[in-house]
């Protein structure tokens, strides 16, 4: 038996939670300075977590090991399972041709500038994908599509990042509000309220970060109108859905709502476009019929369909009920019921959930064939070519394309695991909250380490909400606040952990540009991340009518 402390090292908080930092620093070390291709790093990563926690935080050596190899069969299935199917379907369209027709059908809505049709995927679209799916398979499209309309890779990527932000406290039907008011005993409506008092201000300066990522200040200058329309829509629709509509639907409602808006918005609005910023394509001088526009669009209108009907279909029957009811959960073999908490329970983080059915990957793979078959029956004439063989063949080719991808993210999330079970996350998170009345400041970084470690904001309210609920309780504020801060501050790890960098590198063909695109990403997440510290500070002291319950 294992029991995680957060004192393991000589007794005490502090030295443990300095060497529960050694194996985020040496990725960081490996990726950055030394400049090694990331799976070396975060296999590298791995042996230095391995030995922290078997050596420093005393956990036995087999346990520990176990603890990584559930990790990093979690990292294949679902986490590389999903991108695999997400990058498939932007293959097939990238293979047929249709994505030329997207590419002007983009072009044609934001009105020829590049600027405002990565607000309106990036931000919209991409949190729609984000609010049905989640998972690291927004991350994968979106990307992907932007680079299609004419983004250089980095850019594309930068976007896709700071666009994300702002949906995933809601994503995948809410899950990650639903699994923080679980742990804490907190009703999940009010950890969603409060959440959407938090993040909808995230949502409001986004599209002007995103027109400044673009074009800098000339952007901001020259499309804050559209910026502005967005955000408000965008940050509107999620403070009211989370709290007077329903929170599992409050990244639909924001998305369809800014969606809406924005495209009409476009017909009588037409931004100064830089000869730069203008779209590779000539939309005016392409004719798309309705059924060009619908092969383009189809798959991506098939995935918001058919994970709208799997997530919320319950006429006659309950659908997703249904679905989760095939999944297969069992004890890690060997871990499960060997490491236990302080009052000799097993953790539940040994339990293992395959959800072979309900798993967005095998819901994309689904859309997938259905691509494959509409395709291969509407080629008009040869124009855009695909067999059925021909686009099964397109998945193994991305399967083999993302061989080392695979092999890093399922090293990254058995370092995650191996930092979890053996009390390392703990520590770093204890140490935090020991820091009294200034810890509201400080709330929000505590749900961004867990995403930098994790890659999930699920898994960042499941490693800190009670904790941060604790503390709260100690320094004199709400814990609905700050488990709703633990959330708005998840939302901006994702773009630093090394699970998210390596999916947006694959999606957008930059081999080992982890590095390149970290040395990036950083500026904006912690920039976005200070902003909603001070939020949450002064929500617990100057705007304390803000607070929910």
């Amino acid at each position: 038996m294992f029991t995680p402390t957060t004192h393991a090292v000589a007794g005490s908080l502090e030295l443990s939670a300095l060497c529960a930092i050694i194996p985020l620093f040496a990725f960081f070390l490996f990726l950055m300075v030394l400049k090694w291709k990331a799976h070396w790093s975060a296999l590298a990563s791995v042996v230095v977590a391995l030995v922290v926690g078997i050596l420093a935080f005393k956990m036995p050596t087999h346990l520990a090991v176990l603890s990584f190899t559930q990790g990093a069969f979690f990292g294949l299935f679902p986490i590389v399972y999903i991108i695999w199917m997400a990058v498939w379907i932007y293959d097939l369209t990238v293979k047929t041709g249709r994505f030329e027709d997207m590419r002007t059908i983009f072009s044609k809505i934001g009105r020829g500038d590049m600027r405002v049709q990565a607000m309106l995927i990036g931000f919209a679209f991409g949190g729609l994908l984000e609010a049905l799916a989640g998972f690291g398979a927004p991350v994968a499209i979106v990307a992907a599509m932007l680079v299609a309309i004419g983004l250089k890779p980095m850019k594309a990527v930068l976007v896709t990042f700071v666009a994300n932000c702002s949906p995933v406290a809601f994503g995948a039907m809410g899950i990650p509000v639903a699994t923080g008011g679980l742990l804490t005993g907190i009703p999940g409506e009010q950890v969603a309220a409060m959440a959407g008092r938090q993040v909808s201000f995230v949502a409001l300066i986004v599209p002007f970060v995103l027109a400044f990522i673009m074009d800098g200040m000339r952007g901001i200058r020259q499309t804050w109108p559209m910026a502005l329309l967005l955000g408000v829509a965008f940050g509107g629709g999620q403070f009211l859905a989370s709290n007077y509509f329903s929170y599992v639907l409050t990244d639909v409602v924001a998305c369809l709502l800014s969606l809406t808006l924005g495209v009409a918005f476009l017909r009588f609005w037409k931004p100064t476009t830089p000869e730069d910023q203008a779209s590779a394509i000539d939309a005016d001088s392409v004719h798309l019929t309705t059924e060009r526009t619908v092969m383009a669009l189809f798959p991506y209108l098939l995935i918001v369909v058919v994970f709208s009907v799997t997530s919320l279909w319950k006429i006659g029957f309950d659908l997703p009920a249904a679905l989760k009811s095939t999944d297969l959960k069992f004890g890690w073999p060997g871990l499960h019921g060997h490491v236990v908490n302080a009052a000799g329970e097993p953790v539940s983080n040994t339990l293992f959930n395959f959800n072979w059915l309900s798993t967005p990957g095998t819901i994309l793979f689904l859309c997938g064939v259905i691509t494959v078959l509409v395709y291969a029956a509407n080629t008009c004439h040869g124009k855009y070519p695909l067999s059925i063989a021909g686009g099964f063949g397109e998945l193994g080719r991305g399967g083999y394309k993302m061989r080392y991808s695979a092999l890093t993210i399922a090293a990254v999330m058995g370092l995650a695991y191996v930092m979890n079970m053996s009390g390392q996350t703990a520590a770093i998170g204890a140490f935090l909250a020991g820091t009294g009345a200034i810890f509201p400041l400080l709330s929000p970084l505590l749900g961004w380490i867990g995403t930098w470690v994790t890659g999930s904001a699920t898994s960042a309210n499941a490693l800190f909400a009670q904790m941060q609920a604790t503390t709260a309780g100690q320094v004199g504020v709400s814990p609905t606040l700050l488990v709703g801060a633990n959330t708005a501050g998840a939302t901006l790890g994702k773009m630093m952990s090394p699970q998210t960098l390596t999916i947006a590198a694959t999606a957008v063909n930059m081999e080992n540009g982890e590095a390149k695109i970290m040395g990036q990403a950083w500026k904006y997440s912690l920039g976005l991340l200070v902003y909603v510290c001070v939020l949450v500070f002064l929500q617990s002291s100057v705007f304390g009518f803000m607070v929910v319950g």
